[in-house]
């Protein structure tokens, strides 16, 4: 994974970190139920932008290697291994 990448996505994960910790916190506080919602969607965002982050990073080094310099049977494989993953999304 590229350094600028990196560090943006270990920024994005810690900050999902802290704010689950937070969601936490706030559930066995019995807080009110829209707080822990907002709060938690949150989580959520951070979650889907360090995901969106990693995919970028994954397209411009990992698939884009593995598409020029793999038989057309791999490529295959990268796509469908790719689809697979957007798909759980």
């Amino acid at each position: 994974m590229k350094q600028e990448f990196k560090k943006k996505t270990i920024t994005q994960l810690k900050r999902a970190q802290g704010m689950l910790k937070k969601v936490i916190s706030m559930t066995e506080e019995d807080k009110y139920c829209i707080d822990l919602l907002q709060q938690s969607l949150a989580v959520v965002g951070l979650m889907k932008g360090a995901n969106k982050m990693i995919l970028e990073n994954h397209l411009n080094a990992c698939f884009k290697t593995g598409m020029k310099s793999a038989n057309s049977k791999r490529q295959q494989e990268l796509i469908k291994e790719l689809l697979h993953v957007i798909g759980k999304a």
